[in-house]
């Protein structure tokens, strides 16, 4: 549901749920790598290797207090 505040999922930020990022995505270890980099950093995202894109941090999310809705590739709520 979106806009409303519950609980964060049981896992690290660090770690994105598999439907968000798969375990056999080509690309895993490049952006969870640039992922903790932003996160050690405090920063609100990344730019993903492969597209440029901006992608934001599970932390940056987190501090946000709710979940968007929007598919986030490292959204800290989504737990099913």
């Amino acid at each position: 549901m979106t806009g409303e505040r519950r609980p964060l999922a049981p896992r690290a930020l660090t770690e994105p749920h598999p439907s968000r990022l798969p375990p056999e995505h080509p690309d895993r270890e490049r952006l969870l790598a640039a992922h903790a980099a932003a996160l050690t950093a405090g920063e609100a995202g990344y730019l993903d290797p492969a597209t440029g894109l901006f992608v934001l941090t599970a932390g940056f999310l987190a501090r946000r207090g709710t979940c968007c809705g929007r598919g986030c590739r490292h959204c800290p709520y989504v737990d099913d």
